[in-house]
């Protein structure tokens, strides 16, 4: 990822509000543990171990010292790659301990009795492991939004997937288990049996929901930007935007098109090039991209379009919780290679642009014109056993394998469906028009627009 410059008075803004997120980090993380049906994964050895009869430590006194053993793990593993400016890591545990005994305190109040009958007790903790787990997922968008600091839950995970080489999402997921489990274990050393709220069905709860809740808040809170940039610096960015528009305003269109597998896009897209007289960008961009992060070709071109079902829900539950500044995920950083370089080609010239989310990445630059290709199955069908060499069968699975990885690919990164017809200026069927048809029928879009090149022309 490309480092971040910003001003001393941006640093400051930004350090100081994370003090204040970190508080309601550790607010929603209190309230969840009053609903009595277990504290959150990174909580959970602090929180059996403060429930220990004749425990001389507080609860936020032991959460320190678990972050300190954290940020040491942290020098071991990384050494010399270890940046000291993580050790800011040390005052954050301090205050976020400190925290964690104010909110405690503050939250006793709204312990939820266990002496209530079910049909009352049950739901009222349930809507407070729910509305604790909300305000944490906030607290944790808001940091990530902020990309200043981090807790040491976050840079231990973090640190361990640079030295193993794998996704920070799988390593927390790992390690919010082995906290679980290590919660467990002291759970019976010291009070030899189950105890569902000091590890219950809010610690599993807490696994999923706070990952989940911390994608909806995501999008939601650009506004915070107001708070951590400097007005002046705000206004600069303004006046360098309305430059870069008036540049691109110089480009007459940019055809960006999305496509069912098998539907003829990749066809229609060339032609339209060629009638139209204008660049044609497909592969171009998994070079560019593949050059810019140092993957191979092969590597940008399996994993930018192509998220099973499987991985799907992987990412939707997975933590997002680390500044996006340090954020090592592959899949992320493709994507965001990628929008880049469709974001420079609309500034460039006339184009047409497939796949990659183009549509999306372009959908407040006025001139872009953005369409989607569906077709008959049959025809689809047809096309990919005459293009892969399969049987029937065979293609109409890898029709659906690829259709799907590129609808959930489109939601990962949008939250909406790839086939809303809503997110497109138009939509063509090459099995009612004929791909040459739906050629026409671009350029006259075009044409209808007011950008059309002087070169076009129809076959």
């Amino acid at each position: 990822m490309e480092k971040v410059k910003r001003s001393k008075e941006e640093w400051t803004r930004r350090y100081i509000s994370f003090v204040f997120i970190l508080f309601i980090i550790a607010f929603g993380t209190s309230l969840s543990i009053r609903a009595n049906l277990g504290s959150s994964p990174i909580s959970a050895p602090p929180y059996v171990l403060s429930l220990v009869d004749g425990m001389p430590l507080t609860m936020g006194e032991i959460v320190i010292m678990m972050h300190v053993a954290f940020i040491i793990i942290q020098i071991v593993l990384l050494r010399k790659d270890f940046q000291i400016r993580q050790l800011s890591q040390i005052l954050v545990s301090f205050l976020f301990g400190f925290y964690t005994d104010v909110t405690m305190w503050m939250t006793s109040f709204l312990q939820i009795p266990q002496t209530l009958p079910h049909a009352i007790g049950w739901p009222l903790q349930f809507i407070e492991l729910l509305v604790g787990g909300a305000l944490l997922a906030f607290g944790i968008a808001c940091e990530v939004r902020c990309d200043s600091l981090m807790l040491a839950g976050e840079g231990l995970p973090l640190a361990i997937s640079k030295v193993v080489k794998k996704e920070f999402g799988k390593v927390k997921m790992c390690s919010d288990t082995m906290l679980v489990a290590i919660a467990v274990v002291l759970m019976f050393v010291f009070f030899h049996t189950w105890n569902w709220k000091m590890v219950g069905v809010g610690t599993i709860v807490s696994m999923f929901y706070v990952g989940f809740m911390v994608r909806i808040y995501a999008p939601h809170i650009a506004w915070l930007d107001k708070i951590f940039i400097p007005e002046n610096e705000r206004v600069k960015e303004a006046e360098e935007e309305e430059i870069v528009r008036e540049e691109e305003d110089a480009v007459p269109f940019v055809i960006t098109i999305a496509r069912e597998y098998g539907s003829g896009g990749l066809t229609l897209g060339r032609k339209l090039a060629t009638r139209l007289g204008v660049d044609y960008y497909d592969h171009d961009i998994i070079d560019a991209t593949a050059e810019r992060l140092g993957y191979s070709t092969d590597f940008v071109r399996e994993n930018e379009q192509n998220i099973s079902n499987a991985k799907l829900w992987e990412l939707i539950f997975t933590d997002k919780s680390i500044p996006l500044s340090m954020n090592p995920s592959h899949d992320d950083a493709i994507f965001v290679s990628e929008s880049r370089i469709i974001r420079n080609l609309a500034t460039k010239k006339p184009c047409v642009i497939i796949g990659r989310c183009a549509n999306w990445v372009l959908r407040n630059d006025d001139k872009a014109f953005r369409v989607f290709v569906t077709s008959n199955r049959k025809d689809a069908v047809r096309r990919v056993m005459d293009k892969d060499s399969l049987d029937a069968p065979s293609a109409d699975k890898r029709i659906e394998q690829v259709n799907t990885g590129r609808n959930n690919h489109y939601f990962q990164y949008t939250g909406r469906h790839w086939t809303d017809a809503r997110d497109y200026d138009l939509v063509v069927n090459t099995s009612a028009l004929g791909v040459d048809e739906c050629a026409d029928l671009i350029v006259e879009c075009i044409r209808h627009r007011g950008g059309l090149p002087a070169t076009a022309t129809k076959s």
